[in-house]
């Protein structure tokens, strides 16, 4: 499995971004999919999941800005991040998982700054 993420960059506060992550097969093999992040000298933590039914979740600080969605017929997982705050600088991970086994893709920096 082959995860590709893509779409990071510097953006001012305030500005949004469209992180994608393309996935080598079809995603609807997965039980679900989604987006980390972990800023330096801090842990990893969930931004957004999407399951293969359609269910979502968020991480608490970004509710009401970032929106997860995917295109199963491109097999890709997009994140839509707007009213983006300094806080949110750090890496961005796509995940996907099936049953016990997770699959990581390479990081998308996110910085923002003014």
């Amino acid at each position: 499995v082959q995860l590709q993420a893509s779409g990071g960059g510097l953006v001012q506060p305030g500005g949004s971004l469209r992180l994608s992550c393309a996935a080598s097969g079809t995603i609807s093999r997965f039980n679900g999919m989604g987006w980390y992040r972990q800023a330096p000298g801090k842990q990893r933590d969930m931004v957004a999941v999407i399951s293969s039914g359609g269910s979502i979740n968020y991480g608490d600080s970004v509710k009401g800005r970032f929106t997860i969605s995917r295109d199963n017929a491109k097999n890709t997982v997009y994140l839509q991040m707007s009213s983006l705050k300094p806080e949110d600088t750090a890496v961005y991970y796509c995940n996907a998982f099936r049953g016990i086994a997770s699959y990581w893709g390479r990081g998308t920096q996110v910085t923002v700054s003014s």
